[in-house]
């Protein structure tokens, strides 16, 4: 080895918030860790949300920026989760997950291997176990979740999305979309800084909507609430694949373990992945620090059934019309709460997914739509 090559047990590659609180928990449970980031200090851009009970109980409440006790679902009609709904503090969550101690390597990761990783200026690092935590590669015509969003000032919206509120998925007709278009849909929520974030998003559909037409749709639905914007909001976007799958049984005997988003931790169905990926670190941990297959404990045969449940989900719900999907919604929220849960966050309860996919099928009106939904007919109604 070179002067600067490294040996550790664990090797983090890619230090977003999965990768951080990867590593964070490794240290904390006394294993030495490198981290290859090209740019370790950079802030995080994404507006990360989640369920509040999704979060592990390492995490400090500071995490939580914004918490809505009970965000709405607007169908044909207004439904109310009783579940809290939090956005994360990027701040307080960076402050949270510490890498003190770990070698941080901040270069680009030439080649990452099962148990060796080489960066940009030659230097390998050789560890015990390699996460890959690197992120998505590109939508191309895959199923993806497109997302444009802009922020306003409370204070402007607060006879649409009220204060404490939020609109988890808003389904009502005010987008402008054509009949024959995509379907997408409001999110809506308080970032905690005094501003709320309106989100026209779709799920599902191959390779998305371009971030003009969510924008227009956007445009067109505040102005139906009296919202014009004046040049001070501030927006992001995203655009990333949901199909992601879990690592193979036995590939990270030769490749690395991918974890987070990179590593079927992304949901099919919501897009969301920060909570689920910093609760099962440490699953992982424990088992490296036990000597046992940390891809076997993070996947078992529920967790993987679940994913699969997950993505029929997926592609029935990216082949909807909007008055179908909308008709699924209404039939998914009558659900129960532990119904509804191994849905939207659970990630190994199988057997009430199963239930509740099951009936949300057999619960949607008219009868021919699920068809549709099943993928007996239209199957490839949105592809690209």
């Amino acid at each position: 080895m070179s002067t600067g090559d490294v040996e550790v047990d664990v090797c983090v590659v890619g230090l977003g918030p999965t990768g951080r609180g990867l590593a964070a928990r490794c240290l904390a449970r006394g294993l030495s860790v490198a981290a290859v980031d090209p740019h370790p200090d950079r802030p995080w851009v994404p507006t990360y949300s989640c369920w509040v009970d999704e979060l592990p109980d390492w995490l400090p409440p500071s995490v939580i920026a914004s918490r809505v006790a009970a965000p709405t679902v607007w169908t044909t009609i207004e439904h109310r989760i009783e579940r809290p709904y939090a956005v994360m503090s990027k701040t307080e969550l960076w402050k949270a997950l510490p890498t003190a101690g770990a070698r941080v390597v901040a270069q680009k990761a030439a080649q990452v291997g099962a148990h060796r990783v080489e960066v940009a200026d030659g230097t390998a690092i050789t560890a015990a176990v390699v996460f890959d935590c690197r992120g998505l590669p590109p939508v191309g015509t895959r199923p993806a979740a497109s997302a444009h969003g802009i922020f306003i000032a409370a204070e402007r919206v607060a006879d649409y999305v009220a204060p404490d509120e939020a609109l988890l998925l808003d389904w009502r007709n005010e987008n402008d979309a054509a009949p024959d278009a995509p379907p997408s849909f409001l999110y809506s929520v308080p970032i905690g800084d005094g501003t709320v974030i309106f989100e026209e998003t779709t799920l599902g559909i191959p390779g998305g909507l371009t971030q003009r037409e969510l924008r227009r749709r956007l445009i067109a639905r505040l102005r139906t609430h009296g919202i014009e914007l004046d040049g001070s909001e501030h927006s992001e976007s995203c655009h990333y694949p949901l199909d992601q799958p879990p690592p193979r049984r036995h590939g990270h005997k030769r490749e690395p373990i991918p974890f987070g988003s990179r590593g079927g931790m992304m949901h099919p169905c919501t897009g969301y992945s920060v909570a689920d990926s910093l609760a099962l670190a440490d699953t992982a941990v424990e088992a490296i620090v036990a000597g046992e297959d940390a891809v076997k404990q993070l996947w078992t045969p529920s967790a993987r059934a679940v994913y699969w449940m997950r993505m029929r989900g997926l592609t029935g719900m990216g082949r909807l019309t909007t008055e179908q999907t909308v008709a699924m919604f209404d039939s998914f929220f009558t659900a129960s709460p532990r119904g509804q849960r191994a849905l939207l966050s659970a990630h190994d309860d199988a057997v009430a997914l199963g239930a509740v996919l099951f009936n949300t099928v057999a619960h949607t009106w008219p009868f021919r739509w699920r068809f549709d939904l099943v993928g007996w007919t239209n199957r490839k109604r949105w592809a690209v």
